[in-house]
């Protein structure tokens, strides 16, 4: 059987399951199979073994039972970087791709004056680390450090960290701006960049999402409360304590609830906030300061 093939067949399989964009993972399973790209699959059609197809036939045994394809590969690929993740980690999405993109614009422009060599950088809720990672790369320079609650995202984190070269970025394990507060007090540590891709799914819609979600990610890493918005408040209720008087917040939002994001950072003090609409129009980034 040549590659090709086997990609319809597996791109069958995988509808029959239900999964959403069965093509592109039945190219994904093909070229991790093969250790090949997305061009030599194409060109070359390679007649696959009959250990390849144990192989994709093993991963396809696991994708039926709805797991997610990151989390049987063990990577997904993330703005240039390859991400470590399993079960006990969100997976990354191309949402938070975009915010990067538009962090990385906004601090470029909204901060000429500011050497890329003093940038302070912290993400809240870092989860595998993928959001601080990106930014530690392209701010080589910057100090970036990542909060979780969870000791099994900083695990992720820091191999992901290692993994990728990345030597800027430190990780810590606690609540928020929880872990902190000790170097805070040791140091006036504060922060130019305060980010982050929080929980805020509504507590009741988490049964409802699709099962490679609701059966197989982090509850604490989707739960935003029974409004969703229970991580803003908390982030936005004490980010003046840790952001300087110039700094700037970027918070990724979910679909219709830009509005009560923004309202939160006002009843916080804070009085320039922006929203910037993700490729599919949707309120997605809001950039706040004071």
């Amino acid at each position: 059987m040549t590659a090709l093939d086997k990609i319809k067949e597996i791109t069958v399989f995988l509808q029959g399951c239900d999964v959403e964009d069965a093509h592109k993972e039945s190219e994904i399973i093909l070229r991790h199979c093969l250790g090949i790209d997305k061009a030599a699959l194409y060109r070359d059609n390679p007649v696959l073994s009959e250990e390849n197809v144990k192989d994709m036939d093993a991963i396809l045994q696991r994708r039926a039972k709805r797991e997610p394809l990151q989390y049987i590969l063990g990577y997904v690929e993330f703005y240039g970087l390859k991400i470590k993740v399993g079960k006990g980690v969100l997976i990354p999405r191309p949402e938070t791709e975009f915010l990067v993109e538009e962090i990385l614009k906004a601090l470029n422009s909204q901060l000429p004056a500011l050497s890329k060599k003093e940038l302070r950088i912290l993400d809240l809720c870092t989860g595998s680390g993928c959001l601080a990672l990106a930014l530690a790369k392209n701010f080589p320079d910057a100090k970036v450090y990542g909060t979780d609650i969870s000791a099994t995202a900083i695990r992720y984190a820091k191999e992901n960290a290692e993994l990728n070269g990345i030597s800027n970025a430190v990780f810590l394990k606690g609540s928020l701006y929880e872990p902190l507060k000790q170097l805070i007090s040791e140091t006036s540590l504060k922060f130019d960049v305060i980010v982050s891709n929080p929980p805020y799914i509504r507590s009741n819609d988490i049964p409802d999402l699709q099962p490679e979600i609701s059966r197989w990610e982090p509850k604490n890493a989707l739960d935003g409360g029974e409004d969703g918005l229970r991580y803003y408040r908390d982030i936005l209720s004490e980010a003046r304590k840790y952001l300087m008087p110039d700094g700037i917040i970027f918070l990724e939002a979910g679909e219709g609830q830009a509005g009560d994001v923004s309202g939160i950072a006002c009843s916080n003090h804070f009085r320039r906030v922006s929203v910037i609409k993700d490729y599919a129009g949707i309120d997605r980034l809001l950039t706040i300061a004071r």
